[in-house]
């Protein structure tokens, strides 16, 4: 969008130079006509070139991005991208990580679930006084993980710190030899500490760790207990990608069961499992491979920790949603806790629909599929009896999917992966209404980022993990809360270690982005007004003076690009976001509408001011006398350049009105705080308007020579006023009642059947008109039709959810 923007800026600019050539043209046609010079001819026609264009627009856009970014920087969010501060302003659409984003931190142990001969015993719960006793559980706790120890002090993931700190034991450095021909190596050995269960073994030493990995769901160790022979290895990670590697007869038939028991409760669930390998044979530990030994383990049972939602993030996401900016959950936690975060969250508003999709692989007779089943089945047709995870849907919502809140798609990484490679059809209208994303690989999760952008959202990431670097990066707009690898691939940082950011930095970049369109405006008026300007007087081989010119820069052009950008953001988001276009029918109408009003006021003083009995063009002291002197004693002098009535006349209406057009574009609500909190520009605007009136009313005999102007009857002055007045009431309710009336334009909208023409805009208006949409109970085939190389999709309607269509009359070709 901001690269959009800039291209559009140059557009424009090169209408501002069409304009110049046209004055060009215009003003050569006009002296050669008067009989002027071929100098004079060429120099007033490269002046009319150089007023078109304004040397201040760049620098002017340039100051709005730094005044933006220290804004966000004295609010804790810091930025390496300005350029991206504007795009904030056009998010619709935010994707969330979930632990240590919109969760905490800080895992708190709730208990273990121990396995035993393929049956889970009673859950331990951790207290303060209690201590896991000496099992295989608690060496597994104890040794899993991939901490370290820094300056004395032990550093590592929050996951692996916690389940540590439960065990009660104590890390240190260690060297040991693997084998009794082997030289020392450095490992770590954890050993029983003072507030430890008893353990009947010195310590264990950690040999070598197959780190975790994002992709892998899963990490491992081989360890060895001391004064043991053998090693063991210990596997934690994702429980279903744990089992994997466990025997079948070590795993309990209620797995499943108890695995949705505690992730619908919002749980965070590590499986964990181990194998006893012998030392002789094995390769040396740099060199083998984790297949080696992650086979044939014997599942030891659940951890279950506690994974609070932060204080804030309810109220972020309630007023996110006001907004009408949609939240997405992206994660690599289970499916089920992050479906329930959401639901605490306010994310997935409890009256809605939630249909979970389960999408496999082609199998040998079977090609892929995608099963579709509402969560209120799946939990009616499981044990879980907790009401507040329930939802009950009725038609009415059902039918209308396309209303944000009303229906939230749900699924893994797995399923998501199939979803790309064989329903890509399906995939956009899914995307429209998927609200969590779990079991996410990074890459997944980059994709994910890319896949709503074709849909032409405007999509932000937050997040806290190396795992979210694509994510951060691939969006258009980044927000990390580490400082760690996180940091360096998003263009925003932010000290706040919560999601309270994201809408700060959303009502930034509204502010910002208003700000820089304000600004565009204000200075192409400022140009269109001083053609105009030149053009009449051209007309009469006349021009305004240096000093007239001086005044006009200096006291309005630079003062307003150096003060409007000032205005802090509005305190609460507006329920739609400000145009990102500058070729949008509001702001070329704006921009027309001022263009008009400038002629007709510079023409109205222009032609009438022709028609005074006092005027004229070549007696320029004709109209009144200086104060206190008589015709008998004047000594006429000979008018400079600049001195007669048609400059005098035309700078103070020219002065005012860029004055006018200051504060009318200097708009506040509902983007940006109002203009008189802008206490500097507010302040200097009265002090232009008290300069100009000041001259204009003044008689001052070296105030006229100073400025080049010459003395006027008061009610000629006063008649000026008149008109600047009106303009500015004109201008004012033009601005505020018409260009900025959102209602009217909607209406006009309406009128002329205009549709947005962003791609999830017009697939909601085509999922509106179907009545399938969206699918339940129900499981979708992708047939691949090799003769002309097209997939199509054949539907199964199935309460059991059978893997074939039984007949041909039960399938259906969409």
């Amino acid at each position: 969008m901001n690269v959009k923007l800039h291209r559009e800026a140059i557009r424009f600019l090169m209408v501002l130079v069409a304009f110049s050539i046209l004055g060009v043209i215009y003003t050569a046609a006009v002296y050669i006509k008067n009989g002027a010079s071929v100098y004079d001819t060429v120099v007033m026609s490269l002046l009319m070139l150089t007023v078109g264009i304004n040397a201040a627009l760049p620098a002017s856009l340039t100051l709005c991005l730094l005044y933006g970014q220290i804004r966000l920087k004295k609010k804790g969010i810091f930025c390496i991208s300005p350029q991206r501060i504007n795009l904030a302003g056009q998010l619709n659409l935010v994707c969330f990580d979930k632990t240590g984003t919109l969760t905490e931190d800080i895992l708190d142990l709730y208990g273990v679930l121990p396995c035993e001969k393929n049956c889970f015993q009673d859950i331990i719960l951790f207290t303060s006084s209690n201590n896991l006793c000496w099992c295989p559980i608690l060496q597994a706790m104890a040794s899993c993980h991939s901490l370290i120890t820094l300056d004395g002090e032990l550093q590592g993931d929050p996951l692996d710190l916690k389940m540590f700190g439960g065990t009660g034991w104590e890390f240190e450095d260690y060297k040991a030899k693997i084998k009794e021909d082997d030289p020392l190596n450095c490992c770590a050995m954890v050993k029983p500490g003072p507030n430890a269960a008893k353990a009947p073994v010195e310590g264990i030493l950690i040999l070598h760790q197959f780190p975790f990995s994002s992709s892998l769901q899963r990490m491992s160790v081989i360890t060895q207990i001391i004064g043991e022979s053998n090693l063991t290895v210990f596997m934690k990670g994702a429980p279903e990608m744990v089992v994997r590697f466990c025997k079948p007869e070590t795993i309990p038939d209620s797995f499943s069961t108890k695995l949705d028991d505690y992730t619908v409760q919002g749980f965070r669930v590590i499986g964990l499992a181990y194998r006893t390998v012998l030392k002789e044979g094995l390769p040396v530990f740099s060199d083998i491979d984790r297949e080696v030994v992650e086979c044939d383990l014997t599942f030891l049972g659940l951890l279950i920790l506690e994974n609070r939602l932060k204080s804030e993030t309810n109220s972020v996401l309630e007023e996110l949603t006001e907004a009408n900016i949609r939240a997405v959950m992206v994660t690599g936690d289970n499916l089920q806790t992050a479906v329930t975060v959401g639901k605490k969250s306010g994310m997935i508003p409890f009256n809605c629909n939630i249909i979970m999709l389960e999408a496999c692989e082609p199998q040998k007779d079977l090609p892929a599929s995608v099963t579709w089943k509402c969560l209120t089945e799946i939990q009616a047709n499981g044990d879980h009896k907790d009401k507040e995870s329930q939802c009950n849907f009725g038609e009415r919502l059902i039918n209308i999917p396309t209303i944000l809140g009303n229906l939230h798609f749900a699924m893994n990484g797995k399923s998501y992966q199939v979803l790309t490679q064989h329903f890509s059809n399906l995939l956009p209208k899914i995307l429209l209404n998927g609200t969590i994303f779990a079991r996410m690989t990074p890459k997944q999760k980059s994709t994910l980022i890319e896949e709503l952008q074709k849909l032409d959202y405007f999509v932000g990431m937050c997040g806290d993990g190396a795992n979210d670097c694509g994510a951060l990066k691939m969006a258009h707009v980044g927000i990390s809360l580490s400082e760690l690898e996180a940091s360096v691939a998003s263009p925003f940082t932010s000290k706040i270690p919560n999601i309270e950011c994201v809408p700060l930095l959303i009502k930034e970049g509204r502010n910002t982005l208003i700000t820089s369109l304000s600004i565009f405006k204000f200075l192409t008026m400022f140009q269109l007004i001083g053609i105009v300007c030149v053009v009449f007087l051209f007309w009469r081989l006349t021009l305004l003076g240096n000093y007239q010119y001086l005044l006009q820069d200096l006291a309005i052009n630079i003062i307003c690009t150096l003060t409007m950008s000032l205005n802090h953001a509005a305190p609460k988001l507006a329920p739609y976001r400000p145009s990102g276009q500058l070729f949008s029918p509001p702001l070329l109408l704006s921009i027309f509408m001022h263009f008009t009003f400038t002629l007709i006021v510079q023409g109205t003083a222009f032609f009438l001011l022709q028609e005074q009995p006092w005027f004229s063009e070549t007696d320029v002291f004709s109209a009144c006398l200086p104060l206190n002197y008589s015709t008998v004693n004047i000594t006429v002098t000979q008018p400079r350049h600049a001195e007669n009535f048609f400059t005098t006349t035309m700078f103070p209406v020219t002065g005012f009105h860029l004055i006018i057009s200051e504060i009318v574009f200097a708009k506040g609500k509902p983007f940006r705080q109002p203009l008189y909190t802008n206490y500097l520009l507010s302040t200097l605007i009265i002090i232009q308007v008290a300069i100009y009136l000041f001259i204009l009313f003044a008689d001052i005999d070296s105030l006229y020579t100073a400025i080049e102007t010459v003395c006027t009857p008061y009610y000629w002055r006063v008649n000026i006023l008149i008109m600047v007045l009106t303009l500015f009431f004109v201008s004012y309710i033009a601005e505020t009642w018409f260009i900025d009336n959102r209602e009217l334009w909607l209406w006009i909208k309406r009128l002329f059947k205009y549709k947005s023409k962003s791609q999830y805009r017009k697939l909601q208006r085509k999922i509106q008109k179907d009545p399938e949409w969206p699918p339940q109970n129900r499981t979708d085939y992708a047939v691949q039709n090799v003769s002309e190389g097209d997939c199509r999709i054949v539907v199964c309607n199935n309460s059991h959810y059978s893997s074939v269509p039984n007949s041909e009359k039960e399938s259906e070709q969409l």
